[in-house]
């Protein structure tokens, strides 16, 4: 179908008012996306919000638990932030999560891992990693149940979503009992066949300059794209992993490498949806208060989490 109408107004706002990021500064870079975000809409009450930090490899990490209604030990989303592990934040991210944890009754900790390029991969996996395996081990001390845990990303935090998964299973901890995959990077740009690269290349947000930028500030012009936690879908085995939805936009150069290894989950054994949003782009699905297609997978999402945290 052709782009939706909505996404179309919001990328012609975008064109007339926001250089691309990879002509930008990093510290510019990471402006804009915070300025972007403060426009997608007014985030909702939530019944506790908390930042605090958790341990992690290289010092404390940072956290922002938002936990809904409830007395009961709630289950517990491990939410990492996309932004081409580069940009995004926290608060970039804190109307979703807001949202996420309402919509789903769950808890959701968000978490605030290291950037590139001040901290090159591995940085961000193992704090992913790290805050996951401590929110697991400690989740009666934010009021969750520790059965019920789950992660979840968008783009570049999907990717962190699904190497978290792989090195759960690779450690035997913690239990995971699902992963949200919201359009996630799997693959190094030009490493794949991927056709939505070419089709959706230029044009529609995110662009094929834009993740070169990203991943050579990530992991340097030439990314070992054999290593699990950096391509997942190059993982040589991807079995006894959580179950998934994979999320994707039709107008992302990201589709193909995300439906892709929804394929491969299944191949392997591992329940997994894949669900793709006509006439949506990247980015779409934090930004209920603008795009109806963001409303709708939001809701999807929170679905299949509930559901998921149901089966214990």
């Amino acid at each position: 179908m052709p782009l939706d109408p909505e996404c179309r107004m919001l990328m012609d706002q975008l064109q007339g008012t926001m250089r691309p990021f990879h002509e930008m500064s990093v510290a510019e870079a990471r402006a804009a996306i915070g300025a972007l975000a403060d426009a997608a809409g007014t985030p909702e009450p939530v019944a506790h919000v908390e930042d605090r930090t958790v341990p992690g490899p290289a010092g404390e990490i940072p956290v922002r638990v938002y936990r809904p209604e409830g007395v009961e030990a709630l289950p517990v989303l491990v939410y990492f932030h996309g932004g081409g592990w580069v940009i995004g934040s926290i608060e970039t991210h804190d109307p979703l999560c807001r949202h996420l944890a309402n919509a789903v009754g769950c808890i959701v900790v968000s978490v605030d891992y290291r950037l590139a390029p001040e901290h090159p991969y591995p940085a961000a996996v193992e704090d992913a990693y790290a805050a996951t395996a401590w929110i697991a081990q400690n989740a009666a001390l934010l009021g969750g149940d520790r059965r019920r845990i789950a992660v979840g990303g968008d783009s570049a935090g999907g990717n962190l979503t699904a190497a978290v998964s792989l090195m759960a299973r690779d450690k035997g901890r913690p239990h995971l009992v699902f992963q949200l995959l919201v359009y996630p990077v799997t693959d190094a740009p030009g490493t794949g066949d991927h056709p939505s690269y070419r089709e959706n290349g230029e044009g529609y947000f995110l662009t094929t300059e834009m993740m070169h930028w990203f991943w050579n500030h990530y992991c340097g012009a030439q990314p070992n794209a054999a290593d699990p936690y950096l391509c997942p879908l190059r993982a040589k085995d991807v079995a006894q992993v959580p179950p998934a939805l994979v999320v994707t936009a039709e107008f992302d150069p990201l589709r193909d490498e995300g439906e892709a290894y929804g394929r491969r989950l299944r191949e392997a054994g591992v329940p997994a949806e894949v669900k793709r949003y006509p006439g949506m782009i990247h980015g779409f699905f934090g930004m209920g208060g603008l795009l109806a297609g963001a409303r709708q997978a939001t809701a999807e999402a929170s679905a299949a989490l509930r559901s998921a945290f149901a089966r214990l």
